[in-house]
C-alpha cells in the first residue's frame, strides 16, 4: 500500500514541505473543537491533527487504514489519555465531531464517503473535511502536487477551491462553511451540518 511506504517521509511534508499550509489548517481545526466534543477522525495519518484534536475534545477516536502511519501516531500520541487508534474505518461509532483530513481527493466514489462520514455523525453534529487543493484556481496543477503524484499519490479529483465547493453543494452541502488555509499544496476545510432530524 502506497500510504503504508511514505508513512515515514509524511511527517517531513507536513511539517517541513507543507508547514504553511499544515499548521494553518492545525490552527483552524482546533478553533472547530470544542471541550465537551467526542470526535471521530478517519484517515488520521500520522496524527497531523489528531493532537490538535485531542487536546481540544473530550474523547476522539483515530482510524486509518495504514497500519505504519496508525503506528506513527500512535507513538507521538500515546501519552494522551483520551485517544485511542483503531485501524480501519470506525464506522460504528456515532460521534458529535467527525473529520476526515486530506482523504477526499484520493477516493474512487467520495459521495459515498461522504454519506458513511454522514452515517457515523450524530444528528446535529459537524464534518470536517479538509482537503488539499491540487489544481490553482486557473485549474494548474503545482510542482509539488506533481511530485506528489508521481509518487504515487492516487489523486482521483483535483479539486480547485471554487471544484470543492461545487463537489460539496452537489453533494447536498450548500450550506458548508469554508476556510482556506494557504500553503505549498493549499487546503480549503469545509465544515458540514449533519441536520438534528
Amino acid at each position: 500500500m502506497f500510504w503504508d511506504n511514505v508513512a515515514w517521509v509524511y511527517d517531513l511534508f507536513a511539517n517541513f514541505i507543507n508547514r504553511k499550509a499544515n499548521r494553518a489548517l492545525c490552527e483552524a481545526v482546533a478553533q472547530m473543537i470544542q471541550p465537551e466534543d467526542e470526535a471521530l477522525e478517519c484517515a488520521c495519518g500520522t496524527g497531523l491533527l489528531s493532537g490538535v484534536i485531542a487536546t481540544r475534545c473530550k474523547s476522539l477516536i483515530a482510524t486509518d487504514f495504514s497500519v505504519n502511519m496508525l503506528r506513527r501516531a500512535e507513538r507521538k500520541y500515546r501519552n494522551l489519555p483520551n485517544i485511542r487508534f483503531e485501524r480501519g474505518l470506525g464506522d460504528v461509532y456515532k460521534r458529535q465531531v467527525v473529520i476526515a483530513a486530506n482523504v477526499i481527493h484520493l477516493l474512487d466514489e467520495p459521495e459515498k464517503a461522504l454519506q458513511e462520514l454522514s452515517r457515523v455523525c450524530r444528528p446535529g453534529g459537524r464534518i470536517i473535511l479538509p482537503t488539499y487543493m491540487n489544481r490553482s484556481e486557473s485549474g494548474k496543477m503545482g510542482g509539488t502536487s506533481r511530485a506528489v503524484k508521481t509518487a504515487g499519490a492516487d489523486f482521483k479529483r483535483e479539486f480547485t477551491p471554487e471544484t470543492y465547493r461545487a463537489f460539496l453543494t452537489n453533494a447536498g452541502y450548500p450550506n458548508a462553511q469554508y476556510t482556506h488555509c494557504e500553503g505549498t499544496i493549499p487546503c480549503e476545510i469545509a465544515v458540514l451540518q449533519k441536520p438534528k432530524n
